[in-house]
């Protein structure tokens, strides 16, 4: 057991991965899957990626000279004038050690695996469920790697408020704008600090559960949407809506999370990057790429003073045609390609591309298909860097959700959202997401 634990020390330094004291921590009794493995999972990958300078400013004149480091969905909208992309240098998101420790103490028991049929899972118990590298050659790769999403590291939290416009494209006339609260908590597999890894009593054994209020305007005002997702990824979601001037709940029907949301640009199923279950899509892994992604501190971008608070929090500000795009900046990163396509055949989507962070497993860009095989949305989810941010979120490890944009690109429409995120779920109540919750909220 110590010549492991020093082994994996020693691993630690040579991989120059900060866990902040993590690594000297950890006792690793490693069989199904290495210390070596389990480090590089959380490391910052540098080695071999392309090299552009901090500063570098990519627009229409020089956009051919990066193709390689853009997606398709970007290099059309730097094409076409839209928005250029500021690039920084890139800054490691270093999860929480505990979160770490966990992912280390369950691969060095039985590893994980992936039951017959999309959406099982065997063995899980916390962490980093599938922390080796993703292989080219396995089949099931691009599932594990949904996997590895669903369960990253977060124990829930709170945007509070969201400044939601939605926007015309062409002319950049804000059309409409909604005050939106969000609540988020795991139920299982939790790691935060003072958190217990469950809730209890769980009776239905839910494994994480959302809720969304509108505060403005008036005509939405009260308007809340619950979802209870099961540790069963095979059970359906619960999701309800209150609808106040009914003032009744109605159960959700699976169809309606790929509707427009309160006529927005984004559907249910698009939260966070991917608000489904792992069921619902056949996931085909198809490359590693080092790409500009939307990963930058809060306090080092440009800030507006539109939306600012009692609390001084200043929101992200939005550049580009029609106000479109968040005026941040863009670090290079590894990430995995994944294509997810839809099992059920009357979906709206033929496919969704999703570009998932390496280090953190967090989507922060991602393509959508329409059913003729089109490109018809860009997605853009800005993750700033918890320790720059609210002095709340310091120490958390969690990429917080920043400021977003789903860019329609056949209708030259948007829906851009500021956020304020605090990652702090301790401060949440299990009972906010119940269904009797939606009724005494009005």
């Amino acid at each position: 057991m110590a010549f492991i634990k020093n082994t994996f020390v020693q691993v630690c330094w040579a991989r120059a991965v900060v866990f902040a004291g993590a690594c000297s921590a950890m006792v690793l009794p490693m069989q199904a899957v290495g210390a070596d493995e389990v480090v590089r999972s959380f490391a910052f990958a540098k080695e071999n990626a392309p090299q552009v300078a901090p500063g570098t400013v990519i627009g229409k004149s020089n956009v051919e000279q990066f193709r390689d480091v853009l997606d398709v969905g970007l290099l059309m909208a730097i094409r076409n004038g839209w928005v250029e992309l500021r690039v920084a240098a890139g800054n490691s998101f270093e999860v929480s050690p505990a979160y770490v420790e966990s992912t280390a103490a369950h691969a060095g028991k039985t590893p994980v695996k992936l039951g017959d049929a999309p959406g099982e899972i065997v063995g899980y118990a916390g962490g980093r469920p599938f922390p080796d590298e993703p292989r080219q050659d396995d089949p099931r790769a691009g599932e594990k790697i949904a996997w590895n999403y669903r369960y990253m590291h977060g124990d829930g939290g709170g945007i509070l408020p969201i400044q939601w416009k939605y926007r015309n494209m062409q002319t950049g006339e804000v059309e409409r704008l909604l005050r939106v609260e969000v609540r988020l908590l795991k139920f299982k597999y939790r790691t935060g600090a003072g958190m217990s890894p469950e809730v209890s009593p769980n009776p239905s054994n839910l494994y994480a559960a959302s809720y969304l209020k509108v505060l403005e305007p008036m005509d939405y005002r009260n308007t809340q949407l619950l979802i209870q997702r099961y540790d069963d990824d095979t059970k359906l979601d619960d999701s309800y809506m209150y609808y106040p001037f009914q003032r009744r709940v109605r159960r959700l029907a699976t169809g309606q999370t790929t509707d427009a949301f309160l006529g927005s640009d984004v559907m249910i199923e698009d939260f966070d990057g991917y608000n489904g279950r792992i069921s619902e899509m056949k996931w085909v892994f198809k490359s590693v790429r080092y790409m500009l992604m939307p990963f930058y501190n809060h306090n080092e971008v440009r800030l507006t003073d539109e939306f600012r608070d009692a609390e001084g929090f200043r929101y992200t500000a939005f550049t580009g045609q029609g106000g479109c795009f968040p005026d941040i900046n863009w670090q290079i990163r590894k990430v995995y390609v994944v294509e997810a396509i839809p099992v059920a055949a009357n979906h709206p989507v033929s496919k969704r591309v999703y570009f998932f962070d390496a280090q953190t497993f967090a989507i922060a860009r991602s393509l959508v298909y329409d059913r003729k095989g089109e490109l018809w949305k860009i997605a853009i989810l800005g993750k700033s860097h918890p320790d720059h941010h609210l002095p709340i979120n310091k120490g958390s490890g969690v990429p917080l959700n920043d400021a977003g944009s789903m860019i329609d690109i056949q209708a030259m429409h948007c829906s851009t959202g500021q956020f304020k995120t605090v990652a702090q779920p301790a401060q949440i109540s299990p009972t906010m997401f119940q269904v009797q919750n939606l009724r005494g909220s009005d």
